[in-house]
């Protein structure tokens, strides 16, 4: 006895239909297309603690060399702390202006010590690549208040060199947690939380 479907000229397959594979696809795009962003921010944020823990070992240095010399360091290199391979730049000091400078990159982030007369010690950690380039953290080492000890702010540079192009807390914000805290014609300062 033969098949009805076959009887009647019809084949008796399984298979998905055009619209049902063009819902399947809809549906997947839209997941992509929300779960995307979500992704970029969680890989910024492993990217951003990876760099404040290098940033936050350099501070302790820092304060550990100020406190046994009675001055700020002049570079890098005069600190107890292991700065990752791959972080190449100035070997010595460099003297800028009033500044004392040591400068080291790894070609995503820029680490850079400063010291001057006036501003003490401050170390700058910033995005110099992808989508958040111009943000990063800043940190005050030597000499410092009772406020000021261990206080990182994140910072989204608006002006010279690399520049911070997204919206006002896209980076700090909205990834790091922060809070606003001050703004100038080229800088806004956000505190971290703690």
């Amino acid at each position: 006895m033969k098949n009805k479907s076959c009887m009647s000229g019809r084949l008796d397959t399984k298979a998905f239909t055009l619209i049902e594979l063009l819902v399947v696809v809809l549906i997947i795009g839209i997941l992509a297309a929300v779960a995307l962003p979500q992704y970029q921010k969680v890989v910024e944020k492993s990217r951003a603690t990876q760099a404040l823990t290098l940033l936050k070992s350099i501070d302790q240095a820092v304060r550990a060399y100020a406190l046994a010399n009675g001055e700020g360091p002049t570079g890098f290199d005069e600190l107890a702390v292991d700065i990752p391979s791959g972080w190449i730049g100035t070997e010595q000091a460099v003297q800028f202006e009033d500044l004392i400078k040591d400068t080291r990159s790894n070609g995503d982030w820029s680490l850079q010590l400063f010291q001057s007369a006036g501003s003490g010690t401050q170390i700058f950690m910033m995005r110099l690549s992808g989508p958040y380039k111009g943000a990063g953290f800043a940190v005050k080492s030597w000499p410092f208040t009772e406020e000021e000890l261990s206080r990182i702010h994140c910072r989204e540079i608006r002006a010279s060199g690399v520049v911070f192009e997204k919206n006002a807390g896209d980076y700090c914000i909205k990834i790091m947690k922060a809070v606003y805290k001050d703004q100038s014609e080229s800088v806004r300062v956000y505190t971290m939380p703690n």
